[in-house]
């Protein structure tokens, strides 16, 4: 096991290596099991633009998707997944998700309000030996670019509850963000859709680039 995972780690080392800006490529994960994969449709064309723009990141600004059960997953060194609803993995998918972050892939899921139930019993399939964690609000994710002393903004009201940020934490290295509670996505939205005051969607649009530099120079 640890003979293939250098393996992947490697391979996927090699193709990060070979971007050249403005090359650098992130995608919405698309998944089965019936739930809006396809969510929030201008949200991460908004957030490489304000990543591009704030930070020089240099991403290609096309949103680009991909399947969570394909070989082009370990193109992207950073993926997004969001959603109300079901998900389902296969065991290949499951296994397939797990090798991408083993070997340096970083996972952001945002629940758009739904997806906590389904999304935590599919990432039990990925790493069942892991649970999700709620990071401090020192964790670095909070202060890359941009500091978040108190941890996730709040962007849309649902039950009363406080936004988290979850992670899962394989080998003390952090594979998957999970903020739940935010609507983090839909702060990166255009401003019609919600007419969200500018001041969220600015904190919103901020808290994601942190999550992007974190997972590129984690």
């Amino acid at each position: 096991m640890k003979i293939i995972r250098n393996i992947l780690l490697l391979i996927f080392s090699i193709s990060f290596l070979s971007f050249s800006p403005p090359s650098l490529k992130i995608a919405k994960l698309k998944y089965n099991g019936g739930g809006d994969w396809y969510a929030n449709k201008t949200s991460l064309p908004n957030l490489i633009a304000f990543c591009n723009r704030n930070l020089d990141m240099n991403i290609n600004p096309e949103e680009e998707v991909v399947e969570v059960g394909s070989n082009e997953l370990f193109n992207y060194p950073f993926i997004h997944l969001t959603g109300h609803g079901n998900i389902v993995l296969s065991d290949q998918e499951a296994k397939n998700l797990r090798n991408y972050l083993i070997a340096g892939g970083f996972l952001h899921a945002d629940d758009n309000y739904g997806l906590d139930k389904y999304f935590r019993r599919e990432m039990k399939k990925v790493f069942p030996e892991l649970s999700f964690v709620e990071l401090p609000f020192n964790h670095p994710i909070y202060h890359q670019a941009y500091n978040f002393s108190n941890g996730l903004p709040k962007v849309h009201e649902h039950d009363g509850k406080s936004p988290q940020g979850f992670g899962l934490i394989y080998e003390g290295r952090l594979v998957c963000f999970y903020s739940f509670e935010c609507d983090l996505g839909n702060g990166w939205e255009d401003k019609e859709i919600y007419n969200d005051p500018e001041a969220t969607r600015q904190q919103a649009l901020q808290m994601g680039a942190n999550i992007i530099q974190y997972a590129f120079v984690k």
